[in-house]
């Protein structure tokens, strides 16, 4: 570490602080947590960690200075090109779909889908007044709701970090797992004739589902990942008090009554509700657009095949 740190101070001195910060750097990186050091190289590191910011501070002015001669904006410019910049300087980590069951090669890596590649979401939004007003009558009978997150007696249960039977984070199924829940189905007829022409993730016993999904005030649902990368899963927020926010990899958004999203559920994603009153939303999914039609059989197929085999499939959730 001494020697990693002379280099340093030696290129520094000949004004080359680029280089010195790459020796700087390694040292920090041998010295770990510093458990054990003595105080005298603690105190090297400590400036070799000063010397370290301060040259990706100027390094990051030169490249803000030497894009923005070239064009780039960051409120206009590409989203991509901008979280490379991120990733670059640290600002932000690199997120990727880890779904737990299936990955489907070759589909982008997107949080958020763009709201331009969703023709039909302005639509469903356009009626969230009346999905609100079946809503407000389900939650008159609060009993409806049951934990999102029950245990199976066919399978292997864990805690599911805390979410396991947690009413916290509830839930009242129109459809589940590919089946339509008749008894609430029938009482939420504008509903689902919002989702009419809605390009539903469709595999018999799995999807879609349609559900109000309930998180109770000061509640969080920890970070998980979804189990399959072929579809989005949708949110309409219908009761969504300020401060109940949602995140996907790097991004962190605020529900906001009315205005719909599809994310990527195989992407990091967690939610908390730090409002005083409880938040309340329509979840669906859907197939990701770049799925061919051929594709979107040939997956159904796929989990159709594999639910054939022994009783029962896993269920997909959402």
């Amino acid at each position: 570490m001494r020697a990693l740190i002379a280099k340093g101070d030696a290129l520094a001195g000949l004004g080359d602080s680029r280089a010195a910060a790459s020796f700087y750097s390694s040292a920090l990186r041998v010295a770990g947590d510093g458990t054990g050091l003595a105080p005298a190289i603690i105190a090297e590191l400590r400036r070799a960690q000063a010397a370290v910011q301060a040259q990706a501070r100027r390094f990051e002015a030169h490249l803000t200075s030497s894009l923005a001669g070239a064009g780039f904006n960051p409120s206009t410019s590409s989203d991509r090109f901008a979280l490379s910049l991120d990733l670059m300087a640290g600002r932000k980590r690199l997120y990727q779909q880890e779904p737990r069951f299936y990955l489907f090669p070759g589909l982008p890596q997107i949080q958020f889908q763009p709201r331009e590649t969703l023709p039909w979401l302005a639509a469903v939004e356009a009626v969230a007044g009346e999905i609100r007003a079946e809503l407000d009558a389900l939650l008159a009978e609060p009993d409806l709701f049951r934990p999102y997150v029950e245990p199976r007696a066919d399978r292997p249960n864990s805690d599911a970090a805390g979410m396991m039977s947690n009413a916290d984070w509830s839930a009242l199924f129109l459809w589940k797992d590919g089946e339509e829940q008749p008894d609430i189905a029938r009482r939420c007829p504008r509903t689902l004739a919002a989702l009419a022409e809605v390009p539903l993730c469709r595999v018999p016993g799995r999807t879609p589902s349609i559900l109000f999904s309930k998180l109770r005030a000061g509640a969080r649902i920890p970070p998980h990942h979804g189990l399959i990368n072929t579809r989005l899963i949708c949110h309409l927020p219908l009761i969504a008090p300020p401060g109940s926010r949602f995140r996907v990899g790097n991004d962190t958004r605020e529900w906001r009554e009315g205005q719909a999203w599809a994310f990527d559920d195989t992407i990091e994603h967690e939610a908390a509700n730090d409002s005083g009153r409880d938040r309340t939303i329509l979840i669906f999914d859907v197939w990701k657009p770049e799925m061919s039609e051929e594709e979107r059989a040939l997956v159904s197929a796929l989990f159709q095949a594999v639910d054939a085999y022994g009783a029962g499939g896993q269920a997909w959730g959402v």
